[in-house]
């Protein structure tokens, strides 16, 4: 048996030799460079399935979104080649009504999570607005998320743009767009495609789909789809002017999210509200 044993030994080894594949060294150079988180916001299962398909030429160096400018850079520096442009993205969460101003339609005592409430409609008169429970909050692996009245606020330095705060609103509230230093992001901060009537009684921040902010830029920045003011950033130029519609809109749902020196701010209208800092 031991013979036997040994000989079978033998044969493995000898056929692992010649049926082995080599991998390339900087397989591992590359997946080191990577966080290790294997969040998928790349689009692969991990950060080593990311870092094949680099190799390979298959996808862009800068696709990793929690390791940001500093790993494309790394990753390009490795495969020896220039570095892509990188564009810092965050999460924008599509309300803006905060805990003092939603009107509710009862109180709500189940599981204090949006998922929990979810299910049984919510305990506010808007079927599209945040309901307030954080689990966006709570689903944030950067700490990138604080609650302020009932209301999540991205801090953008922090934000990677992962996405999990995105799979965890049960409303679809939170999309990921791109964010400037110096100029923020304007955004419109509702997702009611409820008529504009029936908006403005539930709602004093809310969009009534007036189209005010499409006809300012026209109907190719902002248009109004379904009752609600939508905003086509590709369509966006150096030219843009931003500020008119903001400061048009008559109730205050599109936004500037700046961050400066640790401290986040909504210029909505004529007014700054901090948010952070």
């Amino acid at each position: 048996m031991a013979s036997l044993g040994g000989i079978f030994a033998l044969v493995l080894a000898i056929v692992y030799q010649w049926l082995k594949l080599e991998q390339d060294p900087r397989i591992k150079e590359l997946e080191e460079a990577l966080p290790g988180l294997n969040c998928g916001a790349c689009g692969f299962a991990s950060c080593l399935i990311y870092a094949e398909a680099v190799l390979r030429g298959e996808t862009s160096p800068n696709g990793c979104r929690p390791g940001g400018e500093e790993a494309t850079q790394r990753l390009s520096a490795i495969l020896g080649v220039n570095a892509p442009g990188y564009t810092k993205r965050i999460a924008v969460v599509h309300c803006g009504a905060n805990a003092s101003v939603r009107k509710k339609r009862g109180e709500y005592t189940g599981i204090p999570t949006c998922e929990g409430a979810q299910m049984v409609r919510g305990d506010i008169l808007c079927a599209y607005g945040c309901l307030g429970y954080g689990d966006c909050f709570r689903a944030c692996p950067f700490d990138a998320i604080v609650m302020k009245d009932g209301l999540p606020v991205v801090i953008p330095s922090k934000c990677t743009a992962c996405g999990a705060c995105v799979k965890a609103c049960p409303r679809n509230l939170i999309t990921i767009e791109a964010f400037d230093a110096v100029d923020g992001l304007t955004a419109v901060l509702c997702g009611s495609h409820a008529p504009g009537k029936e908006t403005k009684e539930i709602c004093p921040v809310g969009c009534i789909g007036c189209g005010i902010c499409a006809k300012l830029t026209q109907n190719t920045v902002f248009s109004i789809i379904d009752n609600l003011a939508k905003v086509d950033y590709n369509q966006a130029t150096n030219q843009t002017n931003w500020e008119l519609p903001r400061v048009k809109c008559p109730t205050g749902c599109i936004v500037q999210i700046t961050e400066k020196d640790g401290t986040v701010r909504y210029h909505r209208k004529n007014a700054k509200e901090v948010l952070y800092g």
